[in-house]
């Protein structure tokens, strides 16, 4: 798997959001990109998205231009977005309902999702009855359950209080190794992006532009502690520094 977004800039009447993008990414990687308010984050994840067309340059996934929204790439939004009539079990079959699987496939890959995602046992609650964590992980099951190339995260956390969150980044790094999934996230925590990602994009605003690429030479495994070691501490300041500069 390869995604590519050469030379993508994206134009609203006199509004330039984004300006020559330009990013690859490979099959399994975990990539954050940050930036302050106006460098153009939940954009540029739309874009990739296909929910909306760029003004200039050109997305690939594979070598295929994207030019609408498909299986091969999942979405998770900041609120979820579950179907509220729906069961947690219900929600994470919407997606699948669409491909040609049998019943028997549908149940069974339903069931490995929700047991992954850490919800079996909740199969028959209403979103209205789930924390927001929870909520946030049927999203996670459901995108995933139609087993995408890229899993695409617009600020899946940033309605949550901190405890949860943290929970939520050990349980999405976690998910993230034993899928394989690509992931392309987006978030305005520095913290955050840190921690999950294996690479940060910061991206300057006004117009929304990449300012620096940074690897993050952190140990594979990571845990909550980590983010009091020195070495996290000092790659969480040059990110903030970073995009403080490039407000």
């Amino acid at each position: 798997m390869r995604l590519v977004v050469d030379g993508v800039g994206r134009v609203y009447g006199a509004n330039r959001a984004l300006e020559d993008i330009r990013l690859e990414i490979s099959g399994g990687e975990f990539v954050c990109v940050v930036g302050a308010s106006g460098s153009g984050k939940s954009t540029l994840l739309a874009l990739i998205a296909g929910l909306d067309r760029p003004s200039e340059g050109v997305i690939t996934l594979d070598g295929a231009p994207v030019t609408g929204p498909g299986p091969e790439r999942g979405l998770v939004f900041q609120t979820g977005a579950l179907h509220p009539w729906r069961t947690v079990e219900k929600n994470v079959a919407f997606g699948l309902e669409l491909l040609p699987l049998s019943r028997a496939e549908r149940k069974a890959r339903v069931s490995w999702y929700l047991r992954e995602v850490g919800l079996e046992g909740l199969e028959k609650r209403l979103p209205k009855e789930l924390s927001g964590g929870q909520r946030q992980r049927v999203a996670i099951a459901r995108a995933l359950a139609c087993e995408p190339s890229v899993l695409l995260l617009d600020e899946p956390f940033g309605a949550l209080d901190c405890q949860t969150k943290d929970d939520m980044q050990v349980f999405l790094r976690r998910v993230w190794k034993d899928t394989g999934t690509t992931v392309v996230m987006v978030t305005h925590d520095v913290e955050e992006a840190v921690f999950l990602g294996q690479r940060v994009t910061v991206l300057a605003s006004h117009p929304g532009r990449v300012a620096a690429e940074l690897p993050v030479a952190l140990p594979d495994e990571r845990d909550l502690p980590l983010k009091r070691e020195p070495e996290f501490l000092k790659l969480r300041a040059a990110v903030d520094d970073l995009v403080r500069a490039h407000r």
